[in-house]
This record gives C-alpha cells, structure tokens and sequence, in this order.
C-alpha cells in the first residue's frame, strides 16, 4: 500500500522551521524569555512557542521595555495576552530611566532609541542567556544579514563582522558568562508570510491593524496620529482618514497609511502588491540614517 505524502507548503515548511528553532533554544539555554510587544510579528512567535510545547505551559516568560509612548490599545492587548497565557510578563520602563537621569529624552521627542539601556539592564537583571525576538531579514537590510542565533556581547552589543555560520540548521548557541544571544525564529518570515499564517492559524491582533478613522496629519510623507506624544506643528493640518498601521512602535516615530483593509482578507491583497517595507514606509527611526537601524543593534539594541 502506497501512502500518498502531500508535499509541505511553504507556511509548514517556516512554521516546521521556527518551531525547531524554538524547542532548540529552550532545550538549551538555560534561562531564556520572548521580548514581547503586542506587535504582529511577536504575537506570532508567541503563537508559535505555544504549539511548540503544547499542550505544555510555553516554558519562559515575557518581556517588554515600555517606552511611555506606546499605543493604548497595544499595552492592553499585550496585558490581555500575557494572561492568556499565563505567562509571566516583565516590563522595563524607559521613563523610570527619564526620571531618574540615566537617560535624557531626545530632541526629536522619540523614545525608541531610548530602549537599549532598559532592555539590557532588563536581560541582566533577569539572567536571560537567550531573548528572543520577531526580527524578519525583509525588514532592514540589518536584519537581513543577522543570523537566527546572534551573539551578544557583554555589552550587549553585536558586531556584525563576527558572525557564526549557520549550515545545515545547525545552529551555535556557545556563550560566556555576561554574554547572551538574540534569538529569531521568524528571520525567514516575509510580512506577507506573517499575514498569512495570522489568516491560516486565526490568530488574534490588536484593532490598529486594521483600517479605522484616525485624526492623522501628514509629516515627511507619514500619517501620524494625533495625540499626547505626536503633536502637529504650525503648518501641519489634522485631517481624519482611514487608516491602518503595519507596524506599531513608538507613537512618536511610527506612522500609518492610508488603507480600507478592514479584515484579513483585505490586508493581505494590499500586503501582496506594496513594495516597501513596513518599516521603510512607516517608520521614522529608521529613516535618520541608511545605517540606521544597523547603528542601533551594535548598541545592543533588538
């Protein structure tokens, strides 16, 4: 009797390949934890810890750095799905940083780059050997040339022409006291390989993601929304729109665009045509420099 083997999708075959890299990683560090935003992309890793040790308790906790300028709706759903889970959720904050001097805020008024020294005080304080994170290669050309397993310093910091090879699946995890390493089961993720696994596993995420009206004005070619931390200037008029976000960061650096996707369907027709990225298209942080982002995780950032 023959047995007909259906060849693997490419959806089975990445969500075969993170979970691997999840199970891995947890069989051999010894304390790791998911730096965990509410975003789509760490909702999925998320998703995906879970069917890798169900129907056992995902065997790590949470982690987030709260910059004080995150989205509202996003601070809930993340609350909402730590408990879920029931999962042990930490939260460094920058603006304990901000008030006690170990960091001044910007001029620019954006807290994003603010993260790093919470987030490594964070690992250090909690002993976490292993972090991982929803980083994808179609995001950043620094991304992209990041290894799924990616040595940090003492420092926190990566070099990014001190990288280990990674043939085969084989994935070096060695490290030394102080030391730690990122983690990111999703690096070979595109965006429209996220919406359609969230579409394929029903997998639930916060409202902004979907089109809705937004008092919005137009800054450097970006709709930002109106709000105690994005202020429009003189000459900057608020308009409402309809309009979705594609990523969800700082409100003070991240933008929405102009979208009628109100439902899974609709995202990912306009996922399937866009030929920029999310974060090149809504993303103020990275757009300070072509090496910005590079800039940022040699400083130990995610």
């Amino acid at each position: 009797m023959s047995i007909d083997h259906a060849p693997l999708s490419t959806l089975d075959v990445l969500e075969s390949e993170a979970i691997h890299i999840i199970r891995e990683v947890a069989a051999e560090f010894e304390k790791p934890v998911l730096l965990f935003s509410g975003g789509k992309d760490s909702v999925t890793v998320l998703h995906l810890a879970a069917k890798a040790f169900w129907p056992a308790k995902i065997p790590f906790g949470l982690l987030h750095v709260d910059t004080g300028h995150n989205f509202p709706e996003i601070l809930k759903f993340r609350d909402e799905t730590a408990e879920h889970y029931g999962l042990e959720l930490s939260v460094a904050k920058v603006q304990d940083y901000i008030d006690d001097g170990r960091l001044r805020e910007r001029p620019d008024g954006t807290r994003n780059t603010l993260q790093t020294q919470p987030l490594l005080d964070a690992i250090a304080a909690g002993g976490y050997d292993a972090v991982f994170g929803g980083a994808r290669r179609d995001e950043d050309k620094a991304r992209a040339k990041e290894r799924i397993l990616s040595l940090r310093d003492e420092f926190g910091g990566w070099d990014p022409s001190n990288q280990r090879p990674e043939l085969w699946n084989i994935y070096n995890g060695r490290h030394v006291s102080g030391e730690h390493v990122r983690v990111f089961p999703i690096s070979n993720f595109t965006e429209l390989d996220v919406w359609s696994y969230i579409a394929r596993e029903n997998i639930a995420l916060p409202e902004l993601y979907y089109a809705h009206e937004r008092e919005v004005f137009n800054r450097d070619g970006m709709w930002w929304a109106t709000g105690e931390f994005s202020t429009p200037r003189e000459d900057e008029n608020v308009i409402r729109r309809t309009v979705r976000y594609r990523t969800v960061g700082d409100m003070s650096c991240t933008g929405a665009v102009e979208s009628d996707a109100s439902d899974i369907d609709s995202v990912l027709a306009e996922v399937a045509v866009t030929t920029v990225t999310e974060r090149g298209a809504t993303r103020a942080d990275d757009r300070i420099s072509a090496a910005a982002m590079e800039d940022r995780k040699k400083d130990g950032y995610f």
